[in-house]
């Protein structure tokens, strides 16, 4: 965490992950960030991973360094609230970030009749305005059928990847399209409502990486290749005591230094005549992937994956361990509080656990210990306080009437 975003405001009203971690990514670089729930909890308050009492790990890794409030959104007084919240005036507030409708008292215009500057981004679907999730876009952009075992086409069962890489990728783009916005704000005085589709996020991405390219120039619908690295080389191996070691060479200098580290430069000079291949082009070390494995994979399974990393230490060779959720929370250093990433913090409800704050490093900037999230409606008065300058008696009136909560022990 860090405060280069101080000052700048954000209402989040979403659920599931790309929006609440477009607002977790603002958060984290200082900007205060509000999020409103209904008063028993929203879709997100109780989604798993679930500790085994119940407590949603979910919430707390996607709210981290945020306030929260807890509204009854059905009742005038609540929309009147979460109105005030959203279009508060101030030069670093009148932000909404949102994946829910957009309509009737929280629709664009609706609110820009309170605020004329309001920006609003709305993290949506398909780009029809139909429903579509993570889940249902990986399936629909080709990457089960290049996924999983090596075969020719779409006759193997397709084999989703479990990472949500679509909501990942829209929730850091949602971040830039609200700071972009807001300095466009800061420049012409100019609000504005963004629509990011998912779906685009995902299709975008596709053609930015030659997907969409290769079926058009090249006809050629890729297919599964296993774990190998495609148009490179990329293999997995075993090692001697029963572990699976990634070795990547992209670039001729990494090439040069497997070859070098594991002692088969000849094997590999050998095999260029054999095959009339250039090895020190990456195409051509696909093209000749198999016999390359071929050659390496004794001199790994002879070795155990302390060996290995021995060997490897020092050189430019690219590798990594397989590694399971398990193995990498209690072995590797990336994960621990040797990188300044990680800091352990007390979670109300769920312990003392490992926790990252962002990734980015700025050179001007300290970087601070990640903020735990909230418990639910932890920050309701002080926020209509503090916001809305309502007073104790109002706060009061609107807890006896439970339009407002919290903190709320969720179960």
């Amino acid at each position: 965490m860090n405060k280069v975003l101080s000052g700048l405001r954000v209402v989040e009203g979403a659920a599931f992950v790309a929006a609440p971690l477009c607002g977790m990514t603002l958060a984290q670089q200082g900007a205060d960030v509000i999020r409103f729930d209904p008063i028993d909890g929203g879709l997100d308050a109780r989604r798993w991973p679930v500790t085994h009492e119940g407590k949603s790990l979910y919430w707390a890794g996607l709210n981290k360094g945020k306030r929260s409030i807890a509204v009854d959104t059905r009742s005038p007084e609540g929309r009147e609230l979460i109105t005030g919240l959203i279009t508060a005036p101030g030069d670093g507030n009148g932000i909404y970030l949102t994946n829910f409708p957009t309509t009737g008292w929280l629709g664009y215009d609706t609110l820009r009749k309170r605020r004329d500057d309001l920006i609003m981004m709305n993290v949506t679907g398909n780009p029809d305005g139909s429903s579509a999730v993570d889940y249902t876009l990986n399936c629909a952009v080709g990457f089960p059928f290049v996924t999983g075992p090596e075969h020719s086409g779409q006759a193997v069962n397709p084999v989703n990847h479990v990472l949500p890489a679509w909501d990942a990728i829209t929730g850091v783009t949602a971040a830039m399209g609200i700071l972009a916005a807001e300095r466009q704000r800061r420049l012409s005085g100019q609000g504005q409502y963004i629509r990011l589709p998912l779906a685009d996020v995902a299709f975008a991405m596709l053609g930015n990486l030659g997907y969409v390219a290769e079926v058009q120039v090249n006809d050629d619908d890729r297919r599964s290749y296993g774990n190998y690295l495609f148009g490179a080389y990329g293999c997995e191996f075993e090692t001697l005591d029963g572990r699976y070691v990634y070795v990547v060479a992209i670039t001729r200098r990494q090439w040069q230094e497997l070859c070098e580290s594991t002692g088969v430069g000849e094997q590999m000079t050998m095999l260029e005549k054999l095959l009339g291949v250039d090895l020190g082009k990456e195409g051509e070390r696909f093209d000749a992937r198999e016999s390359i494995s071929g050659v390496l994979r004794p001199w790994f399974r002879h070795r155990t994956l302390d060996e290995i990393s021995e060997t490897f230490s020092g050189t430019r060779v690219c590798w990594g361990p397989y590694q399971t959720f398990r193995q990498m929370v209690e072995s590797d250093p990336r994960c621990s509080t040797k990188n300044p990433l990680f800091s352990r913090i007390e979670q109300p409800g769920i312990g003392n656990y490992l926790v990252p704050g962002s990734p980015l490093q700025f050179s001007g900037e300290p970087r601070l210990a990640p903020t735990r999230a909230p418990r639910l409606g932890e920050h309701t008065d002080e926020v209509l306080s503090e916001v809305l300058g309502l007073s104790d008696g109002q706060i009061g009136t609107l807890r006896e009437h439970k339009v407002i909560a919290g903190p709320v022990d969720l179960r």
